[in-house]
């Protein structure tokens, strides 16, 4: 539960008599009045030595205190693009309590720069998220430039943000207006977040701000100011402070699965260089035989009044996955055809609308539809209105699994991991089901659902892992059914309530599903066909849906894995370091797939995690 819910408050554009952009709301300018260019260079680049200090690493991380309209971190980008001896990746990390819509920001930025920055400027604002709290993970130059944006109150997520920085650009409006941003409680948090050898630079050159740095544990100075500014700060953290980044103990990662879970995580390491082992018996039919020819899946987000975990994992999961797989090729490529949550009675359409009404989210994330509305976009008769969320994805697991697995550097093998065993240097032993070493990794990842519970316990640490100990198989299943000639015969998206129903596929409808605890199989059957015909014949206007009542023409069926939380697990194996854990995603696979990839990505790589940490927190194994 999350009852500290902060909705976020936007920036909204205004310019002062000299034409600078202000805000209304602290009565301080966005930059100096001399030049945003000109101070971010002078300041921020050269207040922390770069690009003199990226060169020749092979990742530099850059944390700024107030993203603002993003100018500073425009120049780090553009003067690490045109920088021969540039590190291999910059990370950039910032805070903004009061972001711009992505409109706003395009309107106010991009004429204001010189025209060598204005395609960076276009790309920024082509790839903006929605305003939505929490954090978001952008990319460009192939993944070689990330901008993590953490949108919410610097008081609360400089404690959330996980990451190794090298360099500070603290900035925000001045301490007198907002104090906040220069709190000795966030150099704090920035001390935390710090390298060894850490610098910090700003144009404020205020005492108190430089006590405070130096109470923090940074040596403090001053140096010429940038335009009217006399003088700015510089700082440097403290020898013997600060964490070192992890590093790569070895290039080999051996994964273990063959499906969702797996199939994320292969995606995100191999994008990261990695040499990657895939193992599952599933592959000996090859990597590309369809075991699900007909099934089409939904990734949609949840949405909780109180903005609870799941559903603050399933926004982020949703970015993430759209992020991952929208630009691949053919059939893996998903349909961003939206999806209605649908309300079952009216009173489920009030607690709605107040959720809305509370969350103050975006319109073009999230809105309400009423019956008459809903039933227009999805192109069948509903009888209450529901969610529109316009982003959710039907994706068609085969290909996109395919796509997955078939990147460079990732090797598939047609092999049951039976165990797992410490080798000499620090790694893994892989056992094949003859007890066989059938290979050797730097790093393990169990990504095969309710089989990572049956390879820890083998190696003795489920007693200190009881809600993993306590996960369970359920069986679920979904069925096809034919559809009618004739217009407005089944959704034009994704329905959601009790039960769902997903637009057709070469005349076939997809409906579902079951969850069936503690079966004694897993298997499509009459009773599933009538369970989910039940399900949905309850809240779907009956006429045109009449199809649901018809024989169906098949299914398809299949074990899942969950924890009573209904989270997924995700990170690091208590007592067996490298062993990492991706498992318990229910019946959401796609929500969590992209997402875990990228936090054991960014935590093998000492990267800015794309989670909070008290969200990493209660995903953790235990």
């Amino acid at each position: 539960m999350t009852g500290n819910y902060e909705p976020l408050q936007l920036a909204r554009i205004e310019l002062d008599a000299r034409g600078i952009p202000r805000s209304d709301r602290y009565g301080d300018v966005y930059h100096s009045a001399s030049g945003a260019i000109g101070q971010a260079t002078h300041v921020f680049l050269g207040g922390n030595d770069l690009p003199g200090r990226w060169r020749d690493r092979q990742a530099f991380t850059i944390c700024e205190t107030g993203f603002g309209l993003g100018q500073n971190f425009l120049v780090a980008w553009h003067a690490w693009r045109t920088d021969p001896a540039r590190s291999a990746r910059l990370h950039y990390l910032a805070f903004e309590a009061h972001p711009f819509t992505q409109v706003d920001l395009a309107n106010v930025l991009i004429s204001r720069l010189p025209s060598s920055y204005g395609d960076l400027a276009r790309e920024l604002c082509h790839a903006w998220p929605a305003v939505l709290p929490g954090l978001h993970r952008l990319e460009f130059d192939g993944g070689a430039v990330t901008l993590t944006l953490a949108f919410g109150t610097v008081r609360r997520l400089a404690r959330q943000v996980q990451a190794r920085v090298d360099a500070f650009f603290l900035d925000g409006f001045s301490p007198r207006l907002n104090p906040e941003m220069w709190s000795p409680a966030l150099f704090g948090q920035l001390r935390r977040l710090a390298r060894s050898g850490a610098t910090a630079a700003t144009w404020c050159s205020a005492g108190q701000v430089r006590r405070d740095l130096r109470n923090a544990g940074f040596l403090v100075d001053k140096a010429p100011g940038f335009g009217d500014k006399r003088d700015m700060t510089r700082a440097r953290l403290r020898p013997g402070l600060g964490g070192e980044a992890a590093g790569r103990p070895g290039e080999r990662i051996a994964i273990v699965g063959g499906g969702l879970a797996a199939g994320g995580i292969a995606q995100a390491l191999a994008l990261r260089g990695y040499q990657l082992d895939v193992y599952d018996p599933a592959f000996l039919d090859g990597p590309a035989a369809p075991r699900w020819p007909v099934w089409r899946a939904a990734l949609v987000p949840a949405l909780t009044p109180d903005d609870d975990t799941r559903a603050r994992l399933s926004r982020v999961g949703l970015e993430r996955a759209r992020a991952r797989w929208l630009a691949l090729p053919g059939a893996a490529r998903p349909d961003a055809c939206g999806a209605l949550v649908c309300a079952i009675t009216a009173g489920q359409a009030r607690l709605q609308q107040g959720a809305l009404e509370r969350l103050d989210f975006p319109l073009d994330w999230v809105r309400w539809l009423g019956a008459g509305q809903a039933s227009e976009r999805a192109g069948v008769s509903l009888s209450e209105g529901g969610l529109w969320f316009p982003e959710a994805l039907r994706v068609c697991p085969d290909a996109l699994l395919g796509a997955l697995f078939s990147l460079p550097g990732a090797q598939r093998h047609a092999v049951h991991i039976a165990g797992l065993r410490a080798n000499s240097q620090g790694g893994w032993q892989l056992l094949a089901d003859d007890g066989r070493v059938c290979a050797e990794a730097d790093r393990v990842v169990l990504a095969n659902a309710y089989g990572a519970r049956d390879l820890l316990a083998a190696q003795g640490v489920l007693e200190g892992l009881p809600k993993l100990g306590a996960m369970e198989r359920l069986a679920g299943q979904i069925s096809y059914f034919p559809l009618p000639d004739g217009p407005d015969v089944a959704p034009h998206c994704i329905l959601s309530g009790n039960g769902y129903v997903l637009p057709p596929r070469n005349g076939v409808g997809i409906a579902g599903s079951t969850y069936l605890p503690e079966s004694d199989g897993c298997r499509v059957n009459p009773e599933g066909h009538a369970a989910i015909a039940e399900q949905l014949v309850s809240w779907l206007v009956s006429g045109p849906n009449s199809w649901l009542r018809q024989a169906p023409c098949g299914g398809w069926s299949s074990w899942r894995a969950a924890v009573n939380d209904h989270l997924p697990m995700i990170g690091e194996v208590p007592g067996l370091p490298g062993v990492w854990l991706a498992c318990a995603y229910g019946s959401r696979g796609l929500s969590w797939s992209a997402l875990a990839g990228d936090v054991l990505g960014a935590s093998f790589d000492a990267e800015p995690l794309p989670l909070e940490r008290e969200l990493l927190h209660r995903i953790r194994p235990r």
